[in-house]
């Protein structure tokens, strides 16, 4: 609890530049799985009963320290930091945001698609987690936090931030978050000699949640200023002690502003569960008669849902009202002017995208359930006949989540040198790019060390923020018995 108490106290501080980032985001411009899809064929990859629970180990393992069992981070997306900051031509670092006046607006919007432009991340930290031989099958324990958030916005939207001419736009955009803790009891087990099957079930217990969707909002220059007709927006936010506040204050050059909620005066007192809920996880592998090597499997992973307390509601008032439109930020606090810097003006660009939404408090609406976000898992491995330590997969893979939906197709290489050490290559393609993964699995008698990528990390700033929103790790390291010699 003292560790989920500071980190809902760093949520309260960063709540406002959380909420920048989230409306430069907006003014620039869905939740996925966090497995790591490389390892998916990996043999004694220890949290291969994440992708498929009928896998199971030949070793079994327990956590060493909270948190380093297993440390999860994945990024997707069709757009990223390239497209959103440039390079200075007198410094050579990505200090000016597509919005600055010096970035032509040919090239600020050549990184963003006409359609949808999404961004997602997700993070799981295995706390604890176990696995052993017993009860005639493999077993697994588990305790994670799991945190995904993902974003989608239209092209004109984008085109509409940078380059507000006499012009008629339509937005439909969305955005979501969610973070919960998971507890997981799984078990494996031959069913026959070529058929083997595994389920998992989960107790969820709900930290945060939010899901802001705006659809038919009109934007309009009427030779003065622009003028946007609210459509049908609504956000929910479920989370113990958040507070939002009302902003009537007269701010505009005109004088006139309307009463919405102020996303920069957001405040969040207290800690605790918001919700409760349950999760299953269903899997089967088969190996196929009469050709030697080839097994199938397939995977249903997060079904379920949680159930929320104090669900509050913030929905966008029906009507016109003014918009002054979005400015740019300083990146760089080094190279910005006093009182430009991105901490001195959170607050005047959360109350942009406060404006731009322009959402009213509609109070507590009580509870309200929402399903997980579900992944189907396919496969299929072929083991060489005359080189048994080598084999070839190909993954199918689908997330289910309307707007944040994906899919995947992954082929991969997979090679066990030594009983102790295997791991492979592989290379995907996706709703959002192509790319190329890796694992490798050091497994001997006493403990167990991975690490992996789905997705080989490009071309980073010199601060080291990688260019593209595409990147993936995963590492960890266990106590490990059984097996491997």
């Amino acid at each position: 609890m003292d560790d989920m108490q500071k980190t809902l106290t760093a949520m309260k501080i960063n709540c406002k530049h959380i909420l920048l980032s989230l409306g430069l985001m907006a003014a620039a411009g869905t939740m996925t799985a966090q497995e790591l899809n490389s390892a998916y064929f990996t043999q004694d990859f220890k949290f291969r009963h994440d992708l498929n629970p009928a896998f199971g180990n030949d070793q079994g393992y327990v956590t060493i320290l909270p948190g380093l069992s297993q440390l999860n981070v994945k990024t997707q997306g069709n757009f990223g930091v390239r497209d959103v900051l440039f390079k200075n031509p007198a410094t050579g670092k990505y200090d000016r945001t597509f919005l600055h006046p010096d970035v032509p607006t040919d090239e600020a919007l050549k990184g963003f698609a006409d359609g949808k432009n999404r961004l997602a991340a997700d993070v799981r930290v295995t706390l604890l987690s176990a696995g052993f031989k017993g009860f005639g099958g493999y077993n697994t324990i588990e305790l994670n936090m799991r945190g995904s958030a993902g974003l989608y916005l239209p092209g004109n939207l984008i085109r509409f931030a940078k380059n507000m001419t006499n012009d008629v736009y339509h937005f439909d955009f969305g955005a979501r978050a969610m973070a919960f803790g998971e507890i997981a009891l799984g078990h494996s087990r031959q069913i026959d000699d070529n058929l083997r099957m595994g389920a998992k079930l989960k107790a969820l217990l709900g930290v945060a949640r939010a899901d802001l969707q705006v659809k038919n909002m009109e934007a309009r220059f009427t030779g003065n200023e622009w003028l946007l007709t609210s459509g049908e927006a609504q956000a929910e936010v479920n989370m113990k002690g958040i507070k939002f506040v009302d902003d009537t204050e007269d701010t505009y050059k005109n004088g006139s502003r309307n009463e919405h909620v102020d996303l920069g005066e957001t405040d969040i007192d207290g800690a605790g569960v918001s919700g409760f809920g349950l999760g299953l996880d269903l899997g089967a592998e088969y190996r196929v008669e009469g050709v030697e090597g080839l097994r199938l499997s397939a995977a249903l992973t997060d079904l379920g849902f949680i159930n929320w307390k104090n669900s509050n509601v913030l929905k966008q008032k029906k009507g016109t009202f003014v918009f002054d439109g979005f400015h740019d930020v300083a990146v760089n606090d080094d190279d910005a002017a006093p009182g430009t810097t991105m901490e001195e003006q959170s607050d005047s660009y959360a109350d942009q995208f406060s404006d731009f939404i322009n959402m009213k408090n509609e109070g507590d609406k009580g509870s309200k359930t929402t399903m997980l976000a579900a992944t189907m898992n396919i496969g299929a491995e072929y083991q060489l006949p005359m080189y048994k330590r080598l084999s070839f997969g190909l993954l199918g893979q689908h997330h289910f989540a309307g707007e944040y939906s994906w899919t995947e197709g992954r082929l991969s290489a997979n090679w066990m040198p030594l009983k102790w050490l295997d791991g492979g290559v592989s290379l995907a393609v996706n709703t959002f790019c192509v790319s190329a993964g890796w694992v490798l699995n050091i497994h001997p008698k006493g403990f167990n060390i991975f690490v992996g990528m789905d997705h080989i990390q490009g071309k980073q700033t010199k601060d080291g923020v990688p260019l593209s929103s595409n990147s993936s790790l995963v590492i960890g390291m266990n106590i490990a018995w059984g097996g491997g010699k």
